[in-house]
């Protein structure tokens, strides 16, 4: 494994007076697989933060969420988590088809905790546990590099209300179409597959009663 830090941070560390500490804190909290105490709180969480770059070099970050339990540990060297249906960018998997070091950013904003994870990603249709995560498109493994708890201090306390409507689950019916693909503007690009979902949802709105919605909290 590689060292986590490099001469940027180093710099940095030299500056403040925190070299030894940054070694210290390293040596007590960075490890290089899943332990007994991570697993349990990395299946327990209903969303996440995911970090991909993209072919410019640019930082993407994006909220994952699913019902609790979406991710799974397979083993103490790889998480898995579903790609579900969404606006057809593909900015995180198809980041990961070109660059595969991913970070995942796991957090409890009620106790608060949090862990974080490094590693390198695949994506796949055809990975052989796609079929228990229910409404996946496709299947994210990430074979972990580092992963390391961090200092809950600046995490502010939220409580959760409850789960999205849109979220897949087993043994429920389909999750209804999102209201986005209701916009005039984009129904001449919809997949075939979803050309009546205007007409099933009420007719086309424009980019700007969308935007009401959004800000209404009914999209």
């Amino acid at each position: 494994m590689s060292t986590i830090y490099g001469e940027q941070h180093r710099l940095l560390q030299q500056e403040f007076d925190t070299t030894r500490l940054a070694d210290r804190v390293k040596e007590l909290i960075v490890l290089p697989e899943i332990t007994d105490s991570h697993k349990p709180f990395i299946e327990s969480r209903d969303m996440f933060f995911l970090t991909t770059i993209d072919h410019r070099g640019y930082p993407t970050c994006s909220y994952k969420g699913g019902a609790p339990g979406f991710v799974k540990v397979i083993d103490n060297n790889t998480i898995a988590f579903p790609s579900y249906d969404g606006n057809g960018m593909f900015l995180s998997m198809g980041n990961i088809t070109a660059n595969n070091k991913v970070g995942m950013l796991f957090i409890d904003f009620g106790t608060p905790h949090r862990i974080r994870v490094h590693g390198t990603a695949s994506v796949s249709q055809q990975d052989p546990l796609i079929g228990e995560f229910h409404g996946a498109e496709l299947l994210v493994r990430v074979t972990v590099t580092e992963i390391f708890v961090n200092c809950p201090r600046y995490i502010h306390k939220y409580g959760r209300i409850q789960n999205s409507k849109y979220t897949p689950q087993a043994d429920c019916e389909t999750p209804p179409a999102p209201q986005w693909k209701r916009i005039d503007a984009i129904q001449d690009v919809l997949p075939e597959r979803e050309k009546d979902v205007a007409g099933k949802l009420g007719g086309t709105i424009t980019p700007e009663e969308y935007g009401l919605l959004v800000m209404e909290g009914k999209a």
